[in-house]
C-alpha cells in the first residue's frame, strides 16, 4: 500500500489529506479558520497563526489507525497559482509542515499551487482524471479567486493561462459582502443560497462583462440599495446569487466562442452552489466537483503528489 499526503492552508481553511494509490480511497480532514462575528475575513498573520493552532488536531485525526510507514511521499499548496511571484504568507504553514515531514519521515517534498490542487480535487471529484493529459478550460471561483484558465496537464501538475476574471471584487467576496449585510455568519455561501431558496419573487439582473472579465462589486451596492428600502432578504439573496450566475455564465459563453470543444471545469467553493451548479450542468453539460471537493481541501494535493511520484 502507497499511500500520499496532502496538506492545504488556505486563508479560510486548513485541510489534510491521504490518497491511497492501491484504492483510489481519499480520507481527508479539515477546519474553516475562526472569524470573529461581523469580521469579512482574517488578516494573513491570523490566519497563520490559526493554521498553526489547528494542524496538529487534524493530522491526530487524519492518522489514526494509519501505519505512517506506508506514507511514500508528502505535499503542499506552497502559492495561490502556478506563475511566478505568486505569494501568500498562509500557505507557508502547510509547506514548512510538509516539509518537516518529509526530513522526519525520509521521504519526497512535492510543492504545487492551490489553483492546482483545486483543480485536481475537481477532476477527482467528477471523476474525470483523464483530463489530466488534456487542455480544457477551468474556472476556480471562491473568496479568494474567479478566473477562467486554460489548464493543460501534464500528467502530474497543470499550467494555466488565465484567460478571464474579475475586475473588482471575486465572487465568494461579494457573497459575504451581502451576507454580512443581512447579518448571516461569515463564511455566509450556504446561508445565503438557502435564503435565495426560499424566494418566490421574480428576479432580473443585467451583469456586464469587459472584454471577457467579469466586475462583481457592483451587486454589492445594488444588494445594500435593496435591502435599504426594505426589499425582503431571500429576494435580495437571490439577486445576489443570480447576479455572479449570470456573470459567470456570460464568461463562459464568451470562452467557449473562443475555444468552443474543450471540456468545461468548475472549481472553488462558489461553484458548489446548487443553484449555479445545476444550471450550469444543464446549460453546459460541465464538470463540477462534490461540495466536499469543491471548498478548499487538500485533497487534490495529494492526488498531485501521487501523480508526480509515478511519474519519477
Amino acid at each position: 500500500m502507497s499511500l500520499f499526503l496532502g496538506i492545504d492552508t488556505s486563508n479560510y481553511t486548513t485541510s489534510v489529506a491521504l490518497y491511497d494509490s492501491e484504492t483510489g480511497e481519499m480520507r481527508q480532514q479539515k477546519k474553516l479558520l475562526p472569524v470573529k462575528e461581523g469580521q469579512r475575513g482574517l488578516r494573513q498573520s491570523d490566519a497563520v497563526f490559526h493554521h498553526t493552532a489547528q494542524l496538529h488536531a487534524l493530522f491526530a485525526e487524519l492518522l489514526s489507525g494509519i501505519d505512517t510507514k506506508a506514507i511514500a511521499a508528502v505535499g503542499a499548496s506552497t502559492r495561490p497559482r502556478p506563475v511566478s511571484g505568486s505569494y501568500m504568507p498562509c500557505f507557508t504553514v502547510g509547506e514548512n509542515t510538509a516539509k518537516i515531514l518529509s526530513a522526519a519521515l525520509d521521504i519526497p517534498f512535492c510543492g504545487f499551487s492551490h489553483q492546482e490542487g483545486h483543480i485536481a480535487a475537481a477532476l477527482y471529484g467528477a471523476d474525470r482524471l483523464d483530463l489530466f493529459t488534456e487542455r480544457f478550460l477551468a474556472f476556480h471561483v471562491s473568496g479568494g479567486t474567479t478566473e477562467a484558465v486554460l489548464a493543460t496537464g501534464s500528467g502530474s501538475a497543470f499550467s494555466c493561462e488565465k484567460l478571464a476574471g474579475t475586475l473588482d471584487l471575486n465572487a465568494g467576496q461579494a457573497i459575504d459582502r451581502v451576507g454580512l449585510m443581512m447579518g448571516l455568519q461569515f463564511p455566509c455561501g450556504m446561508a445565503l443560497e438557502q435564503l435565495a431558496l426560499q424566494n418566490r419573487a421574480p428576479i432580473k439582473t443585467h451583469p456586464k462583462l469587459k472584454g471577457r472579465d467579469c466586475c462583481l462589486s457592483g451587486v454589492e451596492n445594488l444588494c445594500r440599495k435593496q435591502l435599504d428600502d426594505g426589499r425582503d432578504k431571500r429576494e435580495v439573496a437571490a439577486f445576489c446569487l443570480e447576479y455572479i450566475r449570470q456573470a459567470l455564465s456570460l464568461m463562459t459563453d464568451r470562452l467557449l466562442e473562443e475555444y468552443g470543444g474543450l471540456p468545461l471545469v468548475y472549481a472553488g467553493g462558489v461553484m458548489s452552489n446548487t443553484i449555479i451548479k445545476n444550471s450550469f450542468t444543464e446549460k453546459y453539460h460541465a464538470s463540477f466537483a462534490p461540495p466536499v471537493y469543491s471548498s478548499d481541501n487538500a485533497a487534490g494535493i495529494a492526488l498531485l503528489t501521487c501523480r508526480l511520484q509515478e511519474q519519477s
